[in-house]
């Protein structure tokens, strides 16, 4: 599939403004949900959700302290990697995985978020480059009742989980979820409380898993207080996202 095409933002030598604005913004709203959790801010971490934006604007995300970013389409993440080949960043796939393409996923990227068949699960560890540290990964699991997203049904993850995490290329390190929208925070709890009852599950059955990849722009109070520790943010950070033609 050929990588979008997107409408570059206008990017100078200096580092900007409203996204070092707006990033001062979506910390402290990181900052004040953790204390209304209970939680210490350390513990909940910021995937910068980079689709569609160009690599000048994620160089000025990393001028700013950004370290991790999350992409969506396999191209264009490529594509991105090669143009800030000279920064020390870790880079993590969140979006569909088609069977096809592991091995890119398996060679170029720290993270997978989105692993939901064990036969993806399978490729990448088998296509994990020797000497690499295992691909860490996380489980998505399918919360909400949406048919057009992913993820493994939760009467099948305690298997999935326990097949991923015996496989040596792999670090399974938790689960990962989409939600179906909605604007009630009760609501929003609800879903997430379900996605980290499954992880205590997994855990209480002697998996050792550390991560719930879940909240995002206009959720991410709900999901750090049922336990997010990766906040996959796109426009609070980057504001509206350019249209993909």
């Amino acid at each position: 599939m050929p990588a979008p095409t997107y409408t570059q933002a206008p990017v100078s030598d200096k580092p900007d403004e409203p996204l070092a604005a707006r990033l001062a913004a979506l910390r402290q709203r990181i900052r004040r949900a953790a204390a209304a959790a209970g939680r210490d801010p350390g513990s909940v971490r910021l995937l910068a959700v980079g689709k569609t934006q160009p690599a000048p604007v994620l160089r000025a995300c990393a001028a700013l302290g950004l370290r991790d970013f999350g992409e969506n389409y396999l191209q264009e993440a490529l594509a991105k990697q090669a143009a800030l080949a000279d920064l020390d960043l870790t880079w993590h796939f969140i979006g569909r995985i088609q069977r096809n393409k592991t091995r890119p996923l398996a060679e170029a990227f720290h993270w997978v978020h989105s692993v939901d068949r064990l036969v993806v699960a399978e490729r990448l560890s088998a296509q994990r480059p020797a000497g690499r540290p295992p691909l860490d990964i996380c489980l998505q699991v399918h919360i909400g009742g949406e048919t057009s997203k992913g993820g493994v049904a939760p009467d099948e993850l305690p298997e999935l989980a326990r097949a991923c995490a015996a496989l040596p290329g792999l670090r399974l390190r938790g689960l990962m979820a989409i939600p179906r929208p909605s604007p009630d925070p009760v609501e929003q709890r609800a879903q997430y409380a379900e996605l980290r009852r499954l992880l205590e599950a997994l855990r209480a059955g002697g998996l050792e898993l550390d991560t719930l990849s879940m909240g995002m722009s206009a959720d991410l109070e709900a999901a750090v207080r049922e336990g997010a520790t990766w906040l996959r943010i796109g426009t609070a950070l980057f504001g509206p996202r350019a249209r993909r033609r």
